[in-house]
């Protein structure tokens, strides 16, 4: 992409102006108390399995990456403003899929919603959807266009280029990967909203999170980068260093080093097998919301809290430390060596 110059920074800049507006006027989520949505039964699991399938129905359908996102932010919206029990969770989740697609994918796309519901699997019959169709819109006002996470992915990127045009070759020869990949990012993106913490983030905060991990692998110069962009985006700073954090954490417990189409099995006998072969129990990856540090760190947490303190904050490895005799270490050895970071697998069979 070229340089589109100052006149074209200023558009993206008022682009990224009524992004911003938007979210600010219609962002809601729903809160969790006790392990639930306040007032429901819907607890974080059920919440995050349905964001999950609608990414699946959103690939099932050939629907763009966007609907998928603006699926996402229509439900949390709605859970946010009613009481819903557990059993209208999928409708209500199918329904705001489809709304999104009717706002941003054409008619040949969409079809019919028979023929959606058939394709998808589901119970549902129409007139469901469409009672469901319109208390959504009732309860939200006819206004479900809210600038998604995805959104702001789209408008940060082309702030990038057009200010930072040199970031689209950095590091091009010395990297495995390309930089500034938009479709990884949209990807991290997809599943740090089926997640109920991460969720509590606006759009445009988780969207800046995830880039400025990339910024930091990309270049030395990241931090003058990333600052430019939270000045645009009128980000808290304090708010977006504990975002990004825990979006660090989170996306390293992912695997997205994996290819797309990499299809493995369980197979819970080999885990047995590997269970009764080894005993032993390794220091634990910390949860989200918790602080990592590496050996040295102790008694300098209140440091990184200050934001000067930002540019070294996240430049600890999380490294698996076992304490005890030379023993246990041996036994840690063997057993590194003999286990991959997921579960015992074997190729698909076709």
């Amino acid at each position: 992409m070229k340089n589109p110059g100052a006149a074209e920074n200023q558009r993206l800049v008022a682009l990224l102006e009524d992004a911003l507006g938007r979210e600010n006027r219609l962002w809601k989520v729903p809160v969790f108390k006790n392990s639930c949505i306040q007032g429901t039964d819907i607890t974080p699991f059920q919440l995050q399995d349905v964001i999950l399938w609608l990414g699946e129905m959103c690939r099932l359908f050939n629907f763009c990456q966007e609907t998928f996102a603006l699926g996402g932010c229509v439900l949390n919206r709605l859970l946010a403003t009613v009481k819903a029990p557990p059993k209208y969770l999928k409708c209500i989740a199918f329904t705001s899929l489809i709304l999104s697609a009717k706002i941003n994918e054409e008619d040949e796309v969409i079809g019919s919603v028979k023929g959606l519901v058939v394709q998808s699997g589901c119970n549902f019959s129409t007139a469901e959807i469409l009672r469901m169709e319109r208390i959504i819109l009732d309860k939200l006002n006819w206004d479900l266009y809210i600038a998604t996470p995805i959104d702001f992915i789209h408008i940060f990127h082309a702030l990038l280029i057009s200010g930072h045009p040199h970031l689209s070759s950095v590091g091009a020869h010395s990297q495995k990967r390309p930089c500034l990949q938009v479709a990884l990012w949209t990807r991290q993106v997809q599943h740090c909203m089926a997640c109920h913490q991460l969720s509590q983030f606006k759009g445009s905060t988780l969207a800046l999170a995830i880039i400025t991990l990339e910024l930091e692998r990309l270049t030395p110069d990241w931090f003058s980068v990333f600052t430019d962009l939270l000045k645009k985006a009128q980000i808290q700073s304090t708010e977006f260093i504990h975002c990004k954090e825990m979006v660090d954490e989170y996306l390293t417990s992912l695997e997205f080093s994996l290819p797309a189409n990499a299809v493995y099995i369980f197979d819970s006998t080999k885990m047995t097998k590997l269970q009764n072969e080894v005993s032993w129990e390794p220091a634990g990856r910390p949860g989200l919301g918790q602080t990592r540090r590496g050996k040295g760190s102790q008694g300098e947490g209140d440091t990184d809290k200050f934001y000067d303190g930002f540019r070294c904050l996240y430049n600890e490895g999380l490294a698996l430390e076992v304490d005890g005799d030379s023993d246990t270490k041996i036994l840690h050895e063997a057993h590194q060596k003999n286990v991959s970071p997921c579960p015992p697998l074997h190729p698909a069979v076709s």
